[in-house]
């Protein structure tokens, strides 16, 4: 029986608390890999923004599935295309890493010219909603209403929290990978060394050091 590694991912923390989609996800690479009979041999779980060129970097759980997959000579499967991204760029990335990776929604036999297809459809379906949001708000500017938010101290406190935020979600998703691999009794030093090794970028796409580990269990995610 073939094997293969499952990659799920919600794109908000809030989704990740409820569960939000994710049983969803991991019901239906369940099933496809059934089907096919696939042996699913891990599961990385992710709770992050697929948004941005460097998106890559922000999720340390699809880079230890990719990792994970090439150790293993399999693919990675996921449920839905988006799971993966929803830019065309980031998609053609993933394809240049050599590591397979098969969207269940669309079969095991889809082509790469298709999902770079599939790929261009679902980047305009976001361009597309985020030029309606900007209408909708620009129709309400029109009629008077005034946008935005004029208390600085305020804005300044909720974009700190929101940079405390995104810090916790990225070490949420790494320290499962910190304690497997310091469960064999490795250092903060070597810790860093194997997660380098596995491709995991730091969340600012950087390396690994024993200084970074040692942030990343200061903050008691779970």
């Amino acid at each position: 029986m073939k094997r293969a590694v499952a990659y799920i991912r919600v794109s908000t923390a809030q989704q990740g608390k409820s569960g939000l989609g994710l049983e969803a996800q991991r019901v239906a690479i369940a099933k496809f890999a059934e089907a096919e009979g696939l042996e699913l041999s891990a599961e990385f779980q992710e709770v992050e923004t697929g948004k941005g060129a460097y998106a890559l970097n922000k999720r340390p759980q699809l880079a230890a599935a990719l990792s994970e997959a090439k150790r293993n000579d399999c693919a990675v499967v996921v449920a839905k295309l988006d799971r993966l991204s929803r830019d065309v760029a980031f998609i053609s990335a993933l394809m240049a890493k050599r590591t397979p990776f098969i969207v269940a929604e669309l079969g095991a036999d889809v082509s790469p010219f298709m999902l770079h297809i599939y790929a261009a459809v679902a980047e305009q379906e976001r361009a597309m909603i985020s030029q309606r949001t900007k209408d909708a708000l620009a129709a309400v500017k029109a009629r008077g209403v005034k946008l935005g938010n004029p208390q600085i101290a305020k804005a300044q406190e909720a974009a700190a929290q929101r940079r405390a935020a995104i810090a916790d979600g990225f070490a949420a998703n790494v320290i499962s990978i910190i304690r497997e691999i310091q469960a064999t009794g490795a250092s903060m030093r070597k810790t860093a060394a194997a997660l380098n090794a596995r491709g995991i970028p730091t969340a600012r796409g950087g390396t690994w050091a024993a200084t970074q580990i040692s942030d990343i269990l200061k903050r008691r995610v779970v």
